[in-house]
């Protein structure tokens, strides 16, 4: 069936942003739109996965990893001062610098937080990547698995094969790999295989024993610590303040669910804006959970305009989606 997010200008169409999308239930592949089959890397959506690597290896107790690390570990954060704390604590923890970090260098993507920058006459370090608590998270397991730090981005890297091993488990396919914006491996799966992981993450219960533990501790604390997970005004803290869900966005127009409780009871859903676009990734999942008969309140995302550089309204995003019922 068709889902699709519509770019008005004025009242014509001018950009379609077609939406393939999985979800899963307790007896399998409940319900989809687009192409549920669609083989599409996760990037950042798959963090919480990644995370689970600290509970696997022993590195929460041997280091002695807070809560609020964990969900760093988890999060594609905006970059405020908080963020950038907790991220050098994590390094510190473990006895290494900012330097160790491969993900590279970007502005934080809090506005407030790029403007103090600024005007304090400094640069943006690692430690304001969105990714930099999932690198620490990596450096942790690294070092409780006793193999050296140098290399964690590497897909033969111990911390890798080990998260590789996880998304096999727990989807039940092999993913393919590629290099991520931030230099570690992602993962392909198709859609509806990640939406199982993303059960999974919902019911852990139902996960095969090792992970059991490491999904459940994993969902608690992304959802006692939705502002470390994203930041104030982003989509996935404010889903997670508002709903009984996990929500976890990637880039290039990618978003997992795990949905606790819904009419239908707990689901698994991944998402993919075919085209990439983030902005209508946002507008899809929003009009997407109230399909599903969730309600998180007057959002941004509902119906939002689009404006031009002088502010005037020259048009909206609308979402459009019908699901296959399986």
């Amino acid at each position: 069936m068709n889902a699709w997010v519509y770019a008005y200008r004025g009242q014509e169409v001018e950009n379609r942003h077609r939406i393939s999308l999985a979800i899963h239930g307790p007896k399998g592949l409940l319900a989809y739109a687009g192409n549920p089959g669609l083989w599409a890397y996760m990037r950042s959506s798959a963090k919480p996965f990644q995370a689970l690597a600290l509970f696997l290896t022993g590195a929460v107790e041997r280091f002695g990893i807070t809560e609020e690390e964990v969900a760093l570990a988890t999060a594609s954060h905006d970059g405020t001062p908080r963020h950038v704390a907790v991220a050098s604590g994590f390094l510190t923890k473990l006895g290494l610098g900012p330097e160790v970090l491969v993900c590279g260098v970007h502005p934080p993507s809090s506005r407030e937080a790029r403007k103090a920058l600024e005007e304090a006459g400094q640069s943006p370090t690692p430690l304001h990547h969105n990714c930099s608590g999932k690198h620490a998270g990596m450096l942790a397991a690294s070092l409780a698995l006793g193999a050296s730090p140098e290399g964690y981005e590497n897909p033969d890297h111990p911390v890798q094969v080990l998260n590789r091993k996880t998304l096999r488990e727990l989807s039940g396919v092999e993913p393919l790999l590629a290099i991520d914006g931030c230099s570690v491996p992602t993962f392909s799966l198709p859609l509806s295989r990640a939406a199982r992981a993303f059960y999974l993450l919902a019911v852990p219960e139902r996960a095969l024993e090792a992970y059991r533990e490491p999904l459940r501790k994993v969902q608690q604390i992304m959802r006692r610590h939705p502002e470390l997970v994203a930041g104030p005004g982003s989509i996935d803290t404010l889903l997670m303040e508002r709903l009984p869900v996990v929500a976890k966005r990637g880039a290039d127009g990618y978003y997992g669910l795990a949905l606790l409780e819904s009419p239908h009871g707990p689901l698994g859903i991944a998402l993919k804006v075919e085209d990439g676009s983030a902005q209508a990734r946002e507008v899809a999942v929003v009009a997407l959970l109230r399909l599903l008969g969730l309600d998180p309140g007057p959002t941004p995302w509902d119906q939002p305009e689009r404006r031009n550089y002088r502010g005037l309204q020259v048009g909206y995003l609308k979402a459009h989606l019908e699901l296959t019922w399986v």
